[in-house]
């Protein structure tokens, strides 16, 4: 049974810096000369972005719904073998959803780290640590560090709050070297942040000689085996769009993709760069292109190849900003319109509340697939969706999936590994 230190860095919301003290941990440990493995609970991609960056090995998601408990349980114990330090992010507050963090900290007894925002408190701050540490006492739990911390004297009033039976771990002062840029689907992309190295470096440093900084107790992670994954996608070339427009991508896709058999190629389409030749399927994965409607409405070369590859009645899978890409017009919140590739009847309009956010499942002949949804546009098209995927829980109708030709498109981000068969099925071009 493999063992590994490892540490679940959750808060009491979203915006306590979970994603920058992570960074930084990960990156402090790294620089230590430890093998890091960080996870990212919940269906994100921005935070995995800045944290494979951190660690410098690909971030993979937590989540025992979307996932699965006994997925979990292997990419835990795999990641055991292999590293001196795992490190799972939290999403939104330690208790938020159906699971939440802490219900994954209880399934696999990996202690919780608590950050909070002690912006504009003082002793309240020892009540809020409490009430975390607490609230249900199957969850283990490490301690709590203060960020945005103004003042040693501020410091001192924080950890005097605390009860003896609460572990400090230190502070963080703000700091704008540090801080994280976002926007209105999350964090900036790791690449568009010009010094993220930097600001992971700053981030590492504020860290050292922190408690936080020590290693934590080491974790059993029992073995689980993999299933066998059949080769449906032998002598398959799969083209992906990968760029700034296209990124959203979990890793645990890519690797189905190769373990299906298939050859995997990237393409961008900012730069304006055609289909790979040889190409079978295409998948278009979500992203910004609304940030890049412009660019990507001039590049003639990448679009025409893949018009040419839908003519050929080859399979195309988009999911919400492929989607977009695919549509008629692009429209942003100032009411422009912008043409994009004109295969997908319909068009969308970005808008600046949710359009939709939530865990959705999606039933097919194939067998289920789990996913989520999150985005901030208003698709309109004539199609009529081939079927809908469903919430969890509820069984209330989520995303559309609409086919159009060659063509399978959805605002749903499937999880593959959930349904290798169903995957198989979306690149084969089969009917669901």
């Amino acid at each position: 049974m493999p063992a590994c230190p490892a540490l679940l860095i959750s808060g009491p919301a979203s915006g306590q810096g979970k994603t920058t003290i992570t960074a930084g941990l990960a990156r402090l440990h790294r620089r230590a000369g430890r093998r890091v493995r960080v996870f990212k609970a919940g269906p994100d991609f921005l935070d995995p972005m800045i944290l494979a960056r951190a660690s410098g090995a690909p971030v993979k998601s937590l989540d025992l719904w979307m996932v699965g408990e006994e997925a979990c349980r292997r990419l835990l114990s795999e990641a055991a073998q292999e590293s001196d330090l795992i490190l799972i992010e939290g999403v939104m507050g330690l208790f938020d959803g159906t699971p939440s963090s802490a219900d994954l900290a209880a399934t696999f007894h990996v202690p919780v780290a608590a950050v909070i925002s002690a912006k504009a408190m003082a002793q309240t701050f020892g009540a809020l640590a409490w009430g975390l540490a607490q609230y249900r006492p199957d969850v283990p739990f490490h301690g709590v560090l203060a960020n945005h911390v103004s003042s040693p004297r501020h410091a001192q009033m924080l950890e005097s709050s605390l009860p003896s039976t609460l572990r400090w771990l230190g502070h963080v002062a703000p700091s704008g070297q540090i801080q994280l840029p976002s926007r209105h689907l999350g964090l900036h992309q790791a690449e568009e942040i010009d010094d993220i190295e930097a600001r992971i470096e700053h981030a590492a440093d504020a860290l050292a000689g922190t408690a936080l900084a020590e290693l934590p107790p080491a974790i059993d992670f029992p073995s689980s085996t993999a299933p066998v994954v059949p080769p449906l996608l032998a002598g398959r070339h799969v083209a992906i769009a990968r760029d700034a427009a296209f990124s959203f991508i979990y890793p645990a896709n890519l690797e189905l993709l190769t373990q299906l058999g298939a050859r995997v190629s990237c393409f961008s389409p900012l730069a304006d760069e055609p289909l790979p030749v040889g190409t079978d399927a295409l998948y278009l994965p979500g992203g910004y292109p609304e940030l890049h409607a412009a660019t990507l409405a001039a590049c003639a070369r990448s679009a025409e190849s893949i018009r040419a590859h839908a003519a050929a009645g080859k399979p195309i899978f988009a999911e919400c900003g492929g989607l977009l890409y695919l549509l008629d017009h692009l429209t942003d919140v100032e009411g422009n319109a912008t043409p994009m590739l004109g295969l997908l009847p319909g068009q969308a309009t970005m808008q600046t509340r949710l359009g939709a956010l939530g865990m959705q499942e999606l039933a097919t002949r194939y067998g289920t697939m789990t996913g989520h949804t999150f985005h901030y546009s208003r698709l309109t098209t004539p199609l009529e969706a081939e079927r809908h995927a469903t919430r969890p829980g509820t069984g209330e109708a989520g995303e559309a999936v609409f086919r159009h030709g060659p063509i399978i498109a959805t605002y749903m981000h499937g999880y593959w590994p959930s349904n290798p068969t169903l995957t198989a099925a979306l690149f084969h071009g089969e009917s669901l």
